[in-house]
């Protein structure tokens, strides 16, 4: 094992000379001056192989199996892959914290809260799922740079939520891609693996982050067996295909039943139902949609249905299935729990609600009794909204 020394900070002269041009070692990384190897931009002598010194940045359960195959990586003593594990995530409201921390807690290891990223040496940076732009001096502090486990087949879904961007657009294939962080912009940098998998039929976000959580840990344990030719290897990303995957708001959960259609609702459902459920307008009140399912076709032929019109939002109960049928813009969707002041069932729903509605009008038509387009507030609003309510608390 090489003898490290810790110099002052600073960027070592390209060349050796006293006045040769300073180079960042990120450029370095990049192919644009030095490589790993001999002397970084701190004039710390870099290691050429394992085993390395990782500081690992993640927050969520995708994150978790990374780290999780990074400690696996850290036991074995065998292999002597990994020497040193510590750990960054970001504040958590919830006394448990975020699955990256739990996990590190549970496995011992260091833990430092954003902004705090430790003091100590590493090799190179690990990036899953941390949400943070990371500059350019704390770049310069990894030898080997830091390397970024994205779930997409990069240039498409760049940004925050690739996987749930995935199953709402309906793409058929999806992938990992390991790749080296830039500074100043998300997942632009250039590519060292990427591997491509089927989206399963029908598949919700959370199923399919399972299947590309263990494919990213283990691409990440096969980049780290060959780092410095994984990083002389690297591609740049094509400038053709480029899409972006942005945060979901509480905005997009809300059905808009003239303008999307019965497969757009569904993957809409299956992409973030689990995180934010499906929202709509009955009678001037915010209801949510827990359980959606696909209406088969018995149900489709039912007298009682087809004799309907086709008016978007209209909403039935069918009977023999207990469920809601609500109508889009194609067709009918099947909602079998709700939330209404409390959790209700269909069949609940219908006692207590719709059915007394159709009580007092018995020639009202189910299409007077519909589900709307819920518009929520601007951010704007809600600020305003809470301002208020501070002033009348004072």
């Amino acid at each position: 094992m090489r003898v490290l020394v810790r110099r002052c900070w600073g960027s070592r002269p390209a060349g050796g000379g006293p006045d040769a041009r300073q180079i960042p070692q990120w450029r370095a990384l990049a192919g644009l001056g030095a490589s790993p190897g001999g002397e970084d931009g701190r004039g710390v002598r870099v290691r050429e192989k394992p085993p390395w010194r990782v500081l690992f940045f993640g927050t969520d359960q995708f994150a978790r199996e990374a780290l999780r195959a990074l400690h696996a990586a850290r036991e074995n003593k065998e292999e002597e892959l990994i020497e040193k594990l510590e750990v960054v995530t970001v504040p958590s409201p919830s006394p448990k914290g975020l699955p990256v921390k739990q996990y590190a807690v549970q496995s011992q290891l260091p833990v430092y809260e954003w902004p705090d990223v430790g003091s100590g040496e590493y090799d190179v940076g690990v990036v899953a799922s941390f949400g943070r732009l990371l500059s350019e001096a704390l770049i310069l502090k990894f030898p080997y740079g830091i390397l970024n486990v994205h779930p997409s087949c990069l240039p498409r879904w760049r940004g925050p939520a690739p996987i749930i961007h995935t199953v709402l657009h309906g793409d058929t294939v999806t992938g990992v891609t390991i790749m080296q962080i830039r500074p100043k912009r998300f997942d632009v940098g250039p590519i060292l693996k990427q591997e491509t998998v089927p989206v399963p039929p029908k598949s919700t976000a959370k199923e399919l982050e399972a299947v590309l959580s263990r494919l990213g840990a283990n691409m990440l344990i096969s980049v780290l067996k060959n780092l410095p030719e994984s990083l002389s290897n690297g591609r740049q990303q094509p400038t053709e295909g480029v899409t972006h995957a942005p945060k979901i708001s509480a905005g997009t959960s809300c059905i808009k039943w003239e303008e999307q259609t019965s497969e757009q609702i569904f993957r809409l459902y299956r992409a973030i139902g689990n995180i934010i459920p499906l929202q709509t307008l009955w009678m001037d009140n915010a209801i949510k949609l827990l359980e959606l399912v696909e209406v088969n076709s018995s149900i489709l032929t039912d007298p009682k249905l087809t004799g309907q019109p086709v008016i978007p939002g209209s909403v039935i109960y069918h009977k023999q299935s207990q469920i809601l049928l609500v109508c889009c813009k194609d067709g009918w969707i099947g909602v079998r729990s709700v939330m209404f002041k409390k959790m209700l069932t269909a069949t609940d729903f219908y006692n207590g609600y719709l059915h007394p509605w159709y009580q007092k009008d018995s020639r009202a038509r189910p299409s007077q009794c519909r589900f709307q387009t819920l518009t929520l507030p601007t951010k704007k609003k809600q600020e305003n909204k809470i301002v208020a309510m501070q002033q009348c608390i004072k």
